[in-house]
C-alpha cells in the first residue's frame, strides 16, 4: 500500500511525538517509580522506570531530602500513596553531636515526586529496618537497641489510611518490672532485618547470636510471642532473611568465603521454622560476603547479593541465582555460564519492577543502581538493552519501587 505525501508526513509526525513521550510500538511509558536512599548527603534519589527498556530517568525535583540522618531502609505502603524512610541517625563523634533516628513519612505525587509530611520516632534507638503488613494498616520498625538497652525491639505503628500518619501501637501482652505496659516488642540481640512470611508471621534476624525471633501477627497490629520465642540456626554469620510463601531463606556468610551458604526452612505452626529436607545449600563458587537475598514476585527464583569475590582475576560483586522447586522449596543453581551475574560494587538491596520484567540492585561502593532483565521462564539475568548502570546521588543503601498510587 502506497501512502500520499501528506500521509507519510502525518505518520512521521506521530512517530516523532511518540518518541518524544518515551513510547514505541512495542510499549514504553513509565511502569513504576523507584526511590533510592543515599547516606552521603541524606537524600532520596527518584527515578521513573521505562516499560520498554527498563532504563531509569530522573523524577522532577530529585534528589529529595530524607527527613533525617543516615537513611538505611524504606517501604512503600500498598497502593503507593505513601513512602516511609528509616533514618538511622549517627553516634556522637569528637567533632559532632549524636543525631537520633526517626521514621519520615512522604506522600507520593504526580510522576513520583515525594513530599515530606512528618517525622515519627521509635521506642528504641538505632532503627535499621522497616516493613508493612499486607493490608497496609500497620508499619513495623526494627530498632537495634530497645529501651532496656540490652537487645533490640520492634516498634509498631498503625497507619491512617487518609493521611498516612502513624500512631503507636502499645504492647498489650508484656509489662516491665514496674508493672507498666511496654510500648515496644522485644527481639534478640543486634537485629539487622526482618520479614513478614505469609500473612501471619514476622521474623527478625538477630546478628548478635545468629538467631531468628518469631512473632505471630494479630489483626490489631499486636505481635504475639510464639511457643518458639528464639529459633537457633546453624549459621556462623547470619546476614539476611527472605520469605517466600511457606518458605524462609537465610544467608550465612560463614567463617570463610568457602563456607558461605543458604539455609532453607519451611514455616510451621506457631511460626516455627523447620529445616528443609536436604539442609543447607552452598553459595556459588568464588562468591563471598552474601548480604541480601531476594525472591521474585512469583516465588520461582531466589537471588543472593554477594559483595565480594574470591576470584582475583574478576573481583566483581555479583548475584547468585537459584530456582525454587514449587513443590518442596528446594534450591537449584540456575544453569547459566554467566551465573553469578556481575553488578555494581557493594550491592546492598534488590527489587523487582511492577511488571516483573526487570530487577535492580543498589550499589553502595560505586554509587550506582544496576538494572537487569529477568527471564521469567528460566530466572536467568541479562543486561538492559540500553545500558544497565545508573548513577545515584551519594552512597546508596536500600531502594524501593511503586507501580501506582491508587489508594
Amino acid at each position: 500500500m502506497k501512502l500520499s505525501r501528506i500521509g507519510r508526513i502525518s505518520m512521521a509526525f506521530v512517530a516523532s511525538v511518540a518518541m518524544g513521550l518515551g513510547m514505541t510500538a512495542c510499549g514504553g511509558g513509565t511502569v513504576g517509580y523507584m526511590w533510592v536512599l543515599g547516606t552521603q548527603y541524606n537524600q532520596i534519589s527518584g527515578y521513573k522506570i521505562d516499560n520498554y527498556t527498563g532504563n531509569l530517568t530522573n523524577i522532577v525535583g530529585t534528589p529529595f531530602p530524607s527527613g533525617g540522618t543516615n537513611p538505611v531502609s524504606l517501604v512503600v505502603r500498598p497502593g503507593g500513596r505513601y513512602v516511609y524512610v528509616v533514618n538511622q541517625g549517627v553516634a556522637a563523634t569528637s567533632t559532632a553531636p549524636a543525631t537520633g533516628g526517626n521514621v519520615a513519612e512522604f506522600s507520593v505525587g504526580g510522576d513520583g515526586v515525594l513530599t515530606f509530611q512528618a517525622n515519627f520516632f521509635t521506642q528504641g534507638t538505632t532503627p535499621v529496618w522497616v516493613t508493612v503488613d499486607a493490608s497496609g494498616n500497620f508499619l513495623y520498625v526494627l530498632d537495634q537497641v530497645s529501651p532496656d538497652g540490652v537487645n533490640g525491639d520492634i516498634t509498631v505503628f498503625q497507619i491512617a489510611p487518609d493521611t498516612g500518619r502513624l500512631t503507636l501501637v502499645p504492647n498489650q501482652q508484656l509489662k516491665n518490672s514496674n508493672g507498666t505496659q511496654l510500648t515496644y516488642f522485644p527481639v534478640g540481640p543486634k537485629p539487622t532485618s526482618m520479614r513478614v512470611a505469609g500473612s501471619s508471621c514476622l521474623f527478625t534476624l538477630n546478628s548478635g547470636n545468629n538467631t531468628i525471633y518469631p512473632y505471630s501477627l494479630g489483626g490489631s497490629g499486636q505481635l504475639t510471642i510464639t511457643a518458639n520465642s528464639t529459633i537457633t540456626t546453624q549459621a556462623t554469620k547470619l546476614t539476611s532473611i527472605n520469605a517466600s510463601g511457606a518458605y524462609v531463606y537465610l544467608t550465612d556468610a560463614g567463617a570463610t568465603p568457602s563456607t558461605s551458604q543458604i539455609l532453607p526452612y519451611t514455616v510451621g505452626s506457631s511460626c516455627a521454622l523447620n529445616t528443609l529436607t536436604g539442609g543447607a545449600v552452598p553459595n556459588l563458587a568464588l562468591t563471598a560476603n552474601p548480604v541480601y537475598s531476594f525472591t521474585d514476585a512469583r516465588g520461582r527464583y531466589l537471588y543472593v547479593l554477594n559483595q565480594s569475590s574470591t576470584n582475583s582475576n574478576n573481583a566483581n560483586s555479583t548475584i547468585s541465582a537459584f530456582t525454587i522447586d514449587q513443590s518442596n522449596g528446594k534450591l537449584q543453581v540456575i544453569g547459566d555460564s554467566n551465573n553469578p551475574y556481575p553488578v555494581g560494587s557493594g550491592p546492598v538491596c534488590m527489587v523487582e519492577d511492577p511488571t516483573n520484567q526487570y530487577v535492580y540492585t543498589s550499589n553502595n561502593i560505586d554509587g550506582t543502581v544496576t538494572g537487569k532483565i529477568i527471564n521469567q521462564n528460566t530466572g536467568q539475568l541479562s543486561n538492559l538493552t540500553r545500558g544497565s548502570s545508573f548513577p545515584v546521588t551519594g552512597k546508596p543503601t536500600c531502594l524501593a519501587i511503586s507501580g501506582n498510587t491508587s489508594n
